[in-house]
Formats: structure tokens, C-alpha cells, sequence
């Protein structure tokens, strides 16, 4: 075992390797794409009928539910946000 890393935490390990920024953009963008796909299921939206309201293409709409696909624009998640009734909050921390 390494013993480097023993009493570190994951995220200090992640930034030891570069790989911190990157993990959290990740999982933040599994989360919303988890969120906004809960929430077309609880209101009874397709891919087809969410992505009309949205004013994009199922394709785009693919791309913005895909866990693993980073690239999604602010204007797209406040068009999807405002299609299910919510808003996007995003602050510095």
C-alpha cells in the first residue's frame, strides 16, 4: 500500500493528480442530468415533447441527459430548468 496518501481524503488526491477540477464538473453535470430526467418522468415529458417546449433538438436534448457528456451550454439547462418549472442557481464557492 501507498502509504502517501493514507490519511488524505479523496478530493486532495484527485488535486495531487490534477484530476480534481475535472471530477467535479463531472459529477456535477451526472447530477443534473440525473434531476432534470427525474423530473420529465414525474411531469410525463418525452424526449420529444421536452425537447419541442425547449426550442431544441432531441439530439441536444440527448447531449444535456447524457451523464458522460460534459459539454451543455447555461442556456440549455435554464431552458430545460424553465420547461420543468425551476430555475438554475449557480454561485462561486
Amino acid at each position: 500500500m501507498n502509504k502517501q496518501f493514507i490519511g488524505s481524503n479523496f478530493d486532495d488526491f484527485l488535486a495531487e493528480k490534477g484530476l480534481l477540477t475535472e471530477a467535479q464538473a463531472v459529477a456535477v453535470k451526472r447530477v443534473l442530468a440525473y434531476q432534470i430526467e427525474q423530473l420529465m418522468i414525474a411531469q410525463n415529458l418525452s424526449k420529444t415533447v421536452m425537447a419541442r417546449r425547449m426550442n431544441t433538438s432531441r439530439a441536444a436534448l440527448n447531449r444535456l441527459l447524457d451523464p458522460a457528456n460534459p459539454s451543455v451550454t447555461l442556456q440549455t439547462l435554464e431552458r430545460a430548468a424553465s420547461v420543468l418549472g425551476k430555475r438554475i442557481q449557480v454561485e462561486l464557492v
